[in-house]
């Protein structure tokens, strides 16, 4: 029973340290960071999304913004695609590859940014709302896996891991999750990040 165990967490400590260490992915995650901090500070919307495990990361990054991270300040304007009504309702009529396009199109604004979530890089449906944000002038995020896939090529920036095991992928996501938020906070309140 040991040896799986020890193995994923050696699994998890290598992809960990390629991510505290890898200087070009250091320097994508500052820079969406920056640009997600620059939305907000304009008035503009990030919206996020993904399946499964990826839904629920894409509703993490948006609750902490929504709600709070750190410390109290202001909501921010963060909007995860996971609204279950809207979801069935477009599945029903138009089928699940268009349950997050249907939703850029509703939410997204020239300007404002959609990160996405996709483990494989091709899951249909994150790749349709992919395109819809292209076409209505969203600049589009990515957190990939396996080689990003498709999605890739659909992304102004993207974190790729290195990795073709869904779960270490997702772990890698939440913590660039976590940096993001955090990055964000610290450039519009600093003053809850002092000392």
């Amino acid at each position: 029973m040991n040896a799986p165990l020890k193995l994923m967490f050696a699994e998890a400590r290598a992809l960990a340290s390629w991510l505290e260490t890898d200087e070009p992915t250091l320097e994508v995650v500052g820079s969406m960071a920056d640009e997600m901090a620059g939305v907000l500070r304009e008035g503009g919307r990030l919206l996020s999304c993904g399946n499964g495990g990826s839904l629920c990361d894409a509703s993490h990054f948006a609750e902490e913004l929504s709600g709070r991270y750190r410390d109290d300040r202001p909501a921010l304007s963060a909007l995860a695609l996971t609204d279950a009504g809207h979801m069935s309702c477009v599945a029903n009529d138009y089928g699940y590859e268009q349950v997050f396009a249907r939703g850029v199109e509703a939410q997204g604004r020239p300007g404002d940014i959609l990160l996405s979530f996709t483990t494989s890089g091709n899951s249909p449906n994150v790749l349709a709302a992919m395109r819809v944000a292209r076409e209505r002038g969203l600049r589009v995020f990515g957190l990939l896996g396996k080689g990003g896939g498709a999605a890739r090529e659909l992304c102004d920036r993207s974190i790729v891991v290195p990795a073709t095991d869904t779960g270490r992928i997702q772990e890698i996501h939440i913590k660039v999750v976590h940096a993001l938020i955090e990055l964000i906070e610290r450039e519009l309140y600093p003053e809850n990040y002092a000392g």
